[in-house]
């Protein structure tokens, strides 16, 4: 945990989640984003190339050595437990989960609604039979709903699946999917190392320590997902959010050669403007004099080779 970013009072955290409930069912703000049409061929073809494509918030499609996999794969019009209340999706997801190719892992991050939805877990296990790798606590999630083929690691514990192996690895967030089980459930990012090429995925995270010695550890990677909206108001935000700017220190933390910047742009979760991470993004990157070619503001939809 970063000593400067401790978590909000229960009170704080109570009333605001309240508000931005309220907000969210009744007067839910909107976005006009750019999206693209994938290249729905390439992506089925799966011809070797590393490829990642943007699906919307923390989903992305990643493509490696011949492997389909999934992060936190959200699908559904809302990041709520129920349909008619919660936050509701400013952007449509960017590829049909229907237009999928086959799917053979998919990786959690944590228990949150925006990042572990049980719809579109369910529709995976049926077109895909997917193997799923989490953090620990979540096996039983899944056992519940009768999904059997589940990795449950802790952070530091990895598994090689198709010639892949996933670290799971330390994050600042917490965990929870109703008020009695708080951090009952781990929480972490990833990271999948193939024949030549390493992908960390941030999940949902803080800026803390631990970007350093996930990058001194399992580092240098060719692409690096890390978030960069949800951070107003910070006394809520920064203990488990980072910044756009933050992101760029936790990239150059972990060593990373191209940024992919997640969880914005979909869910309305927060208070500052939907369009404004991105652009504070590309900002600190100008001021800190970094190659731009470097920083994939991916559109909805958009697939990139890396």
């Amino acid at each position: 945990m970063n000593p400067s970013a401790e978590p909000a009072g229960g009170w704080t955290r109570f009333t605001f989640f309240v508000s931005r409930v309220w907000a969210a069912t009744f007067t839910p703000r909107t976005a006009s984003l750019p999206a693209v049409g994938s290249d729905l061929a390439a992506i089925r073809a799966g011809q070797g190339a590393a490829t990642v494509t943007w699906v919307g918030h923390s989903t992305l499609l990643v493509q490696l050595d011949g492997v389909n996999l999934l992060t936190d794969p959200q699908w559904s019009q809302r990041a709520s437990p129920v349909s008619f209340a919660g936050p509701r999706r400013v952007s449509p997801p960017g590829l049909k989960l229907e237009d999928l190719p086959r799917i053979h892992a998919v990786v959690i991050s944590h228990d949150h609604y925006d990042h572990l939805d049980e719809a579109t877990v369910k529709r995976l296990v049926a077109a895909h039979r997917p193997r799923f790798i989490v953090p620990l606590g979540l096996k039983a999630w899944f056992a519940d709903l009768g999904i059997t083929e589940v990795d449950e690691l802790d952070w530091w514990g990895a598994v090689t699946l198709k010639g892949l192996t996933f670290t799971c690895v330390p994050a600042q967030h917490f965990s929870g999917r109703t008020p009695w089980d708080r951090n009952r459930r781990l929480w972490s990012g990833w990271v999948v190392a193939g024949r030549d090429k390493r992908l960390y995925f941030a999940g949902d995270t803080g800026y803390f320590d631990g970007f350093k010695g996930i990058g001194a550890r399992l580092g240098p990677f060719d692409l690096a997902a890390i978030p960069i909206g949800a951070y107003v108001p910070q006394v809520i935000m920064k203990a488990s959010h980072t910044t756009p700017e933050e992101a760029l220190r936790a990239f150059a933390d972990v060593r990373g050669e191209r940024f992919v910047p997640i969880h914005w742009g979909t869910f309305d979760l927060a208070e500052e403007p939907l369009e404004e991470p991105p652009q504070r993004l590309i900002a600190e990157a100008r001021r800190l004099q970094l190659d731009l070619s470097r920083i994939w503001v991916l559109k909805h939809g958009e697939t990139r080779r890396w």
